[in-house]
């Protein structure tokens, strides 16, 4: 690219070059013709002036000195040289001036001009002023070696700004190639940097758009399988301990046992639903609020789940509301799915006692979620992805605040000793059938 660029500035500079140099050497070599045949005429004229009245009785003359290699002579009408320098007879260009023109010409290798002379108004004689063309020619190659200097110093500073520039126009293309280079290669954080070209800006600014928004969505793809492998796991583990606690006791119903099982694969499908619809298109329109519930029957259904996992971790699990507060109508399915992550939290990270208290905020409902741990991470980081304070990915807190975020509400941290979050939820739609 940069070679190609150059090449064509070169070109460029050569054909302007061409252009200007040619016209102007032709017009160097007729103007110092020219300039050489005015002083021819000028010598000519002055030494006409010395050819007196008595030049047709034989009065001899006295010519000046011509300049340089200027000859100057003399002719009668029978076109005699009569004095000065110059052929015995006369040139046709010389007789031709004896009709009272000025005559310019050639003869053999020489310039010639013939200046006529008058009295009374009549042509006694012509005077022939001549010179070797070789001096101007001289003096034209001259020129032309100058002309041609100036102009290889000009393509010689031609190059150097052409290397320049094409140094400055291919370097952000360079470093573009580069960025593109790395993100095939998976470096999904590599962006072109500004240049002081519009045009090479503007390609650049759109691929950054590109891979901030490639990024993005493998990001998003990413937080879904992560999201529904967290939020699996824990019902999946309850759904398989209960299936095989059936199998190990014969006087087990299995009628009952059919039926926890039946509502733990309906949490599942609420679970894939809840991620899905977190999950959707960016820049779709509102996505579809969760079917309401009573706050009740989310507490209950949660206090079903993990009533005994906390059981068998030899730990109490308490479910508290204030009075009033379990006929309110919230999303039944996302009030599940963070109850979920918080409670799997306070299991695997907390100790003691845990409990869930609901309370009445006017029209908003605040869920909070306790148990005897304290918490020593930085709160600043302890909903960004990746950070935990034991074995775990770090997903389930970010998940939840998406969650909450995703329905209007919000969760924060409301204590580290003991350990409390708090789940705020806005008034919730119309309760429906779920």
């Amino acid at each position: 690219m940069r070679q190609r660029v150059l090449r064509v500035a070169l070109v460029a500079v050569l054909v302007a070059l061409v252009v200007l140099a040619v016209p102007l050497a032709a017009a160097m070599r007729a103007y110092f013709f020219a300039d050489e045949r005015d002083e021819l005429e000028r010598d000519a004229l002055t030494a006409a002036v010395r050819v007196g009245p008595d030049f047709t009785s034989g009065d001899p003359v006295e010519l000046p000195a011509g300049g340089g290699d200027v000859r100057l002579g003399v002719y009668d009408m029978r076109m005699r040289l009569r004095a000065g320098e110059g052929p015995a007879r006369a040139d046709p260009d010389t007789r031709r001036a004896d009709t009272g023109t000025v005559v310019r010409g050639r003869a053999g290798g020489d310039l010639v001009v013939a200046v006529p002379v008058s009295q009374n108004e009549q042509v006694i004689g012509v005077v022939r002023a001549s010179s070797p063309a070789w001096g101007v020619w001289l003096r034209i190659l001259l020129a032309w070696l100058a002309l041609l200097g100036a102009a290889l110093g000009a393509l010689a500073v031609a190059v150097l700004v052409a290397r320049r520039q094409a140094r400055v126009l291919t370097a952000p293309l360079e470093a573009l190639s580069r960025q593109s280079r790395a993100v095939t290669e998976g470096d999904l954080t590599a962006r072109a940097a500004p240049s002081a070209i519009a045009e090479i800006d503007q390609v650049a600014r759109t691929h950054n758009a590109m891979v901030e928004r490639l990024a993005h969505l493998l990001q998003r793809e990413r937080n879904f399988t992560a999201n529904t492998s967290h939020q699996l796991r824990t019902p999946l583990a309850g759904l398989q301990l209960g299936l095989e606690a059936a199998l190990a006791d014969p006087r087990t119903d299995p009628r009952t046992a059919l039926e926890e099982a039946l509502e733990s694969t309906h949490h599942l499908h609420h679970t894939i639903d809840e991620v899905l619809r977190l999950a959707g298109p960016e820049r779709s329109p509102m996505p579809e609020p969760a079917a309401a519930q009573l706050l009740g029957e989310a507490l209950d259904s949660a206090e079903q789940r993990w009533h005994g996992l906390f059981a068998d971790a030899g730990r109490r699990f308490i479910v508290a509301a204030e009075p009033g507060t379990r006929e309110m109508p919230v999303p039944g399915r996302t009030v599940g799915q963070i109850l979920d992550v918080l409670l799997d939290n306070a299991r695997g990270h907390g100790r003691g006692t845990a409990e869930v208290t609901a309370r009445s905020l006017g029209e908003t409902v605040a869920l909070d979620v306790r148990d005897e741990g304290i918490l020593r991470i930085d709160p600043a980081v302890l909903f960004d992805r990746g950070h935990t304070t034991g074995p775990g990915a770090g997903i389930g807190l970010a998940l939840a605040a998406d969650l909450a975020e995703a329905a209007g509400g919000r969760l924060v941290l409301a204590g580290t000793d003991p350990t409390t979050f708090t789940l705020l939820l806005p008034p919730g739609p119309a309760e429906t059938n779920d």
